[in-house]
């Protein structure tokens, strides 16, 4: 699905697609065709209208959200400390950081800055570059169909400066998409004599992210080294887990938004 929509020239559809795809767009869909049936076939327009709201309240949920982020996007483990001691000794590594999204302009800062995820992503890259003396790189541009304005990377680049203290080595500010990504990231890496890359996104993301460039990097012998974060904690589940909460909302629609960017080989 991807390859067809860069070949027919609409790879900038892609959020609408994806927008039109997910929570709550279906679900909604589901109860207004079971309305439209309820005076022809009344058993199939209850049901309908049943698996929509029940959709739409679970759809919101922590509980399920867990649930389809561990077996929809099925993230590797998060780096343990021996591992981390490890990448100390590595040659020819670096650790690559990608973009999560920005604002395209902050108003109480005054210019643009990176939205949650993308500060997440930085803050554990410049973490894992201190404990491992590994070279930084940045990787991320203007999303399509995003609001104009400077690139992920830049943006990154005077954060990690301004706010952390650090320098990045590398700053990659063309890509507009995960495939992107790892194809102008590891091209620029691949000339620098990299050999191994430390790859830093979310955990729920990791799968796709890991496999765009393991595609690129397989020709040239280079290895990925998954370093995923924001992974939840393991408990219980409590009462609140099953309520709709914003949270609920953004963890289902991250897990189907992986899984079918990764269907669509997107």
């Amino acid at each position: 699905m991807n390859e067809l929509l860069f070949t027919l020239g609409i790879e900038s559809w892609k959020p609408w697609i994806t927008a039109l795809l997910l929570p709550p767009v279906p679900l909604l869909l589901l109860v207004l065709v079971g309305a439209r049936l309820m005076f022809q076939r009344r058993l199939l327009a209850w049901l309908l209208i049943l698996l929509g709201v029940l959709g739409l309240w679970f759809g919101a949920t922590v509980a399920l959200g867990t649930v389809l982020v561990r077996e929809l996007t099925r993230p590797p483990p998060a780096l343990i400390e021996r591992e981390v001691a490890e990448l100390r000794k590595a040659p020819k590594t670096a650790i690559v950081v990608l973009g999560g999204g920005r604002r395209a302009l902050a108003p109480e800062y005054g210019l643009s800055t990176l939205n949650e995820r993308g500060i997440e992503r930085l803050r554990y890259g410049i973490w894992l570059a201190r404990g491992t003396q590994l070279p930084l790189l940045f990787s991320g541009g203007v999303g399509h169909e995003a609001a104009p304005g400077p690139a992920e990377a830049e943006i990154a680049a005077r954060t990690a400066e301004q706010e952390f203290g650090v320098k990045l080595r590398w700053t990659e500010g063309q890509s507009r998409d995960t495939r992107e990504n790892a194809r102008a990231s590891v091209a620029m890496l691949r000339a620098a004599g990299v050999e191994q890359i430390v790859l830093v996104t979310h955990h729920y993301h990791m799968t796709r992210a890991r496999g765009h460039f393991e595609r690129e990097m397989a020709p040239h012998g280079m290895k990925l080294v998954p370093a995923p974060m924001g992974m939840p904690a393991r408990g219980p589940y409590v009462a609140m887990d099953w309520v709709p909460t914003d949270r609920g909302f953004e963890l289902v629609r991250m897990a189907l938004r992986e899984w079918l960017g990764r269907m669509a080989g997107a």
